[in-house]
C-alpha cells in the first residue's frame, strides 16, 4: 500500500476510535443533607413480604471495575433487607449477550448467604443485550418467586447501552405490576434508563456510583408506595435539588491539511485539502430533584463550634472536622492555652437566688474553659470553690494535673442553696482560697479569682473586694447583665467584668476570660525615661501592718514600669525616727530586683518628719552622686499617714524648683491643710480613705507619674555638676564650670594643685556633695557635653 494511503487509514482509525459520548452523573447535596441521609441509611429496614430481583449488566461496555461497583451497590441494598423465606427474598441475574441466572429468589434464606453469593459473582463480558434479559423475565417470571400477591421489585443495574430495543419489554413488565428501578453505572445513557424505569422517573432512576445515596433513594421510593416502611416516625421522605452532570466528548473542526488520494493500479495522485478534527470533553449540567429519606441526626444541634464540620457516625454519634487553629479539640472548642503562669480560683454562686440552673451553667463554663485552656503547654493551675452562706473549696488550686480528672471532679459538685453572701466569700477566698501557695514574692505565680454569679449579694461587697485586691489578687467577674454594676464594684474596673444575656452567650466569654488572665499590665510609661523615688512613712503613727500595705502598693506600682538603666530607675527612702535610703536609684537594675528590695524595706517606728526626709532626697538621692541621671525627668511619690508633714512644704517646693515633681498620697484622717501645702498644685495630691484602699488609686498615681515624665527637662536641674561646679546650658546641652581645684566634664577630677590643698578642701565639702566617681555618674545614653 502506498505510504500516503496508509497515513489516511491511520488518521481515520484514530478519529473513529474516540468514543462520541462519555456521560457522567454526579449528585450534589449539602453537607447537612449528606449527614441526615447517612443517618437514615443506617436506620432503614425493610421487613415486608417482597421479591427483589437484581438484573445486573455484565457486558464489556460496563467493564469489570464497574461490575464490582454494581455488586457493592447490591450488597448495600441487602444490608437493609429482612431476608428470610416469609419476608424478603432476593435473587440475581447477570446479562450480557445472554442472560444467566446467578441464584433464584428461593435459593438463600439469610442476609449473610445472599451477600456472600453476590460477592462470588464473576464478570461475564459480551454484548449489552438488555432486551433479551427482559424477554427472559417476561417468559419465565421471577425465578423462585412467589405468586402475584407478593410485590415484585426489579433493580436493573446497567450503563444503558443496549443493542436492542428495550422500551416495549420494559413496558410489558411494568404492566404486570413489576416495580422497575434503573441504576446507572459507568457512563450510562440516561435516556434508556428513563425508558426502563417506573413512573415517576425521578424516583426510580438512581446512580450506583454513590451506593449509600442510591440505596436511600430506592427505599425512600418503596416506603412511599407502602411496600416498605421508614425506620422511624421522625424520618421523612423529602425532595431536595440534585445536579446530574454528563461528560461528553465532542468533535470540533480544527482546520484543513493536505491529503493525497489515488486509484489502485495507477500512479495518478490527486492532492487536496481535507478537514481534520480534535476531540475534547465537556461537562453538561442537568438540574433535577432527588427524593431521599432524612432522619434527625446527632449533627442537628450543630455541636461543632468555630466553623467545624460535623460528620455523623451513626444515629447518635459524630465527630468534628476542625479548622487548624482549633487543634482538633472536642467539638472544635477554642484552643486557648494559658501560657502565662497563673493560679485561677473559680468561685461559683451556689445560693438559692443563683438557682440550680445557673449553678449548672457555671459548672459547664468551667469545664469548657479548662478543656480549652489547660493544654500540655499551659503553665496555669485551676481550682474551684462554691458559696452560699459560706465558701467551700471543692477543688484546691493545682490538685488535678489531668484535665479529665478535673472535669470529672466537677460533675459531683453539689448545689447548696441558702443565702448569697458574696462579700463573705470574697474575703474567705482571699484568706484561704489558694492554700499555702508555693514560693513567695516573684516566685509565686499570679493569682486570680473568677467570680461567677447570677444573683446580687445579700451582704456588703466593696470592703471584702478591696481586701482581696490589696492582697494582689486579680478579681474578674462573670455574670448576667443585671449584676454588672455589683461586679464592677467587686473587680474595681468595668473591663474586668464579662456579662451575658442568654445561657448560650456565656460560652462566648471563654476567649475573653483567657485574654484577661494573661494580659499583664503594660509598663507605666512604656519607653519614657524616668528617675522615680518612693518615700514611705515608716513612723509609729502608721504602724507595721499599714506599712506592709504601703509596701504591697509600691510593688504593684513598680510592676508597671520597665526598670533598667536606660529607661526607669527606682529608689526608696523610708522615714520615721530617722531617715534611711533603703536603696539608691542606681542600685537595682531590673524590675525583679526592685520588687525584692521593696519587700525588704525596714519599718523604723519613732516620730517621723516628712520635711527632713524630703531634704535628704534633695541632698543625697536626687543627685548625680546618688545615681540620678542628667537630663532625665524626676519624680518623688510621698506616701504618708499625715503625721509629721507640717514642716514639709518648703523642702517639697525646693525639690520642685530643682526640676523634681512631687506627688503626695495621704492616707486616713490626715491634716488636710498641711497636705495641700506639701502637695503644691492641687493635682499633686491623692487622698485615700484607708490603707486597704491604696490599690484603688494605682491608676491615678501611674497616670500622674507618666504625665510628669513627659514634661520638658532642664538639663541643669538638678545640677549634674559636682564639687560645687556650676551647670551652664549651652547649645541644647550643658557644661560644668568647675571651682579651682576640680576639672572634668562634671568637675569630678581633682587637679594637681587640688591635691596640695586636699586637707583644706576636704574640710569645706558640704554634706551630700562628695567627690563623684566616674562609674557612678549614671549618664543617659546621649552625647555628653564638652568641657569648658
Amino acid at each position: 500500500m502506498p505510504s500516503f494511503l496508509l497515513l489516511e487509514v491511520i488518521c481515520i482509525v484514530l478519529i473513529a476510535g474516540v468514543p462520541p459520548s462519555l456521560p457522567l452523573q454526579d449528585v450534589h447535596v449539602s453537607k447537612e443533607i449528606i449527614g441526615k441521609i447517612s443517618v437514615a441509611s443506617k436506620m432503614m429496614w425493610c421487613s415486608a413480604a417482597v421479591d427483589v430481583l437484581f438484573l445486573m449488566d455484565g457486558s464489556h461496555s460496563v467493564g469489570k471495575g464497574s461490575f464490582e461497583r454494581s455488586k457493592h451497590f447490591a450488597i448495600t441494598v441487602c444490608d437493609a433487607l429482612d431476608i428470610n423465606p416469609r419476608k424478603v427474598r432476593v435473587g440475581a441475574i447477570q446479562f450480557s449477550s445472554t442472560p444467566r441466572l446467578e441464584f433464584p429468589l428461593d435459593a438463600f434464606s439469610t442476609q449473610q448467604e445472599v451477600k456472600a453469593e453476590i460477592k462470588r459473582m464473576v464478570f461475564k463480558g459480551g454484548r449489552t443485550e438488555t432486551s433479551l434479559a427482559l424477554k427472559y423475565l417476561l417468559r419465565k417470571g421471577f425465578p423462585g418467586g412467589r405468586n402475584a400477591s407478593v410485590p415484585q421489585v426489579l433493580i436493573i443495574v446497567t450503563d444503558g447501552r443496549s443493542q436492542g430495543h428495550v422500551a416495549l419489554p420494559a413496558k410489558q413488565l411494568k404492566q404486570r405490576g413489576v416495580t422497575v428501578f434503573t441504576v446507572g453505572i459507568h457512563f450510562p445513557r440516561w435516556e434508556e434508563l428513563h425508558s426502563l424505569a417506573s413512573e415517576p422517573r425521578e424516583r426510580h432512576v438512581l446512580m450506583a456510583e454513590q451506593a449509600d445515596d442510591a440505596a436511600n433513594g430506592l427505599f425512600s421510593t418503596l416506603s412511599g408506595s407502602a411496600i416498605c416502611t421508614t425506620a422511624s416516625p421522625d424520618c421523612k421522605v423529602q425532595p431536595h435539588p440534585c445536579e446530574r452532570k454528563t461528560l461528553e466528548t465532542i468533535r470540533e473542526l480544527a482546520g484543513l491539511a493536505p491529503c493525497w488520494r489515488g486509484s489502485r493500479g495507477t500512479d495518478a495522485v490527486l492532492a487536496a485539502f481535507c478537514p481534520f478534527s480534535s476531540w475534547k470533553r465537556v461537562f453538561f449540567t442537568h438540574p433535577t430533584t432527588c427524593y431521599r429519606t432524612t432522619c434527625p441526626g446527632p449533627c442537628d444541634s450543630q455541636p461543632c463550634q468555630n466553623g467545624g464540620t460535623c460528620v455523623p457516625e451513626g444515629p447518635d454519634r459524630y465527630h468534628c472536622l476542625c479548622p487548624p487553629a482549633f487543634g482538633g479539640e472536642a467539638n472544635c472548642a477554642l484552643n486557648l492555652s494559658l501560657e502565662c503562669r497563673v493560679d485561677v480560683l473559680f468561685v461559683l454562686a451556689s445560693s438559692a437566688a443563683a438557682t440550680p440552673e445557673g449553678f449548672q451553667r457555671a459548672k459547664a463554663f468551667v469545664k469548657r474553659f479548662v478543656q480549652a485552656a489547660l493544654t500540655g503547654d499551659s503553665r496555669a493551675r485551676v481550682g474551684v470553690a462554691r458559696y452560699g452562706a459560706e465558701l467551700t473549696v471543692a477543688v484546691p488550686v493545682g490538685e488535678y494535673q489531668d484535665v479529665r480528672d478535673l472535669v470529672r471532679s466537677l460533675d459531683g459538685l453539689p448545689f447548696d442553696g441558702g443565702a448569697t453572701l458574696t462579700g463573705r466569700a470574697l474575703r474567705q477566698a482571699a484568706e484561704h482560697g489558694f492554700g499555702s501557695a508555693p514560693g513567695a514574692g516573684l516566685d509565686r505565680p499570679r493569682r486570680a479569682v473568677v467570680l461567677m454569679t447570677e444573683a446580687r449579694s445579700q451582704d456588703e461587697v466593696a470592703g471584702p473586694a478591696g481586701f482581696a485586691r490589696a492582697r494582689e489578687l486579680l478579681l474578674l467577674g462573670v455574670g448576667r447583665e443585671d449584676v454588672r454594676a455589683e461586679l464592677e464594684v467587686i473587680t474595681g474596673r468595668p473591663e474586668r467584668v464579662l456579662t451575658y444575656t442568654s445561657p448560650q452567650d456565656i460560652f462566648d466569654q471563654i476567649p475573653k476570660l483567657q485574654g484577661k488572665l494573661c494580659s499583664w499590665p503594660r509598663p507605666g510609661c512604656q519607653a519614657q525615661s524616668l528617675d522615680l523615688v518612693f518615700m514611705l512613712d515608716a513612723s509609729v503613727s502608721v504602724g507595721p501592718e499599714n506599712f506592709a500595705q504601703m509596701q504591697s502598693f509600691m510593688r504593684s506600682c513598680a510592676l508597671r514600669f520597665d526598670v533598667n538603666p536606660d529607661v526607669t530607675q527606682i529608689g526608696l527612702v523610708v522615714y520615721g525616727g530617722r531617715v534611711q535610703t533603703a536603696f539608691r536609684l542606681d542600685t537595682h537594675l531590673s524590675r525583679a530586683a526592685v520588687l525584692r528590695a521593696l519587700s525588704q524595706a525596714p519599718y523604723l517606728g519613732g516620730v517621723g518628719s516628712a520635711g527632713t526626709a524630703l531634704l535628704h532626697i534633695y541632698d543625697k538621692v536626687m543627685t548625680a552622686q546618688g545615681g540620678a541621671r542628667p537630663g532625665v525627668p524626676k519624680a518623688v511619690v510621698v506616701v504618708t499617714g499625715g503625721s509629721g508633714v507640717e514642716d514639709a512644704a518648703v523642702p517639697a517646693q525646693k525639690l520642685r524648683d530643682n526640676g523634681v515633681s512631687v506627688l503626695v498620697v495621704g492616707v486616713g484622717p490626715v491634716l488636710r491643710e498641711a497636705l495641700w501645702r506639701l502637695a503644691g498644685p492641687h493635682d499633686a495630691l491623692i487622698h485615700v480613705a484607708a490603707y486597704a484602699d491604696l490599690s484603688h488609686h494605682q491608676d491615678a498615681l501611674i497616670e500622674w507619674i507618666c504625665r510628669e515624665a513627659k514634661r520638658p527637662v532642664n538639663l541643669c536641674k538638678p545640677s549634674p555638676c559636682v564639687n560645687e561646679g556650676t551647670c551652664v546650658l549651652h547649645n541644647g546641652s550643658y557644661r560644668c564650670e568647675c571651682q579651682g581645684a576640680w576639672e572634668g566634664p562634671h568637675c569630678e577630677n581633682r587637679t594637681l594643685r587640688g591635691d596640695a590643698l586636699k586637707a583644706r578642701s576636704s574640710s569645706r565639702e558640704p554634706a551630700g556633695r562628695q567627690p563623684l566617681r566616674p562609674s557612678r555618674l549614671g549618664l543617659p545614653r546621649r552625647p555628653g557635653p564638652s568641657g569648658p
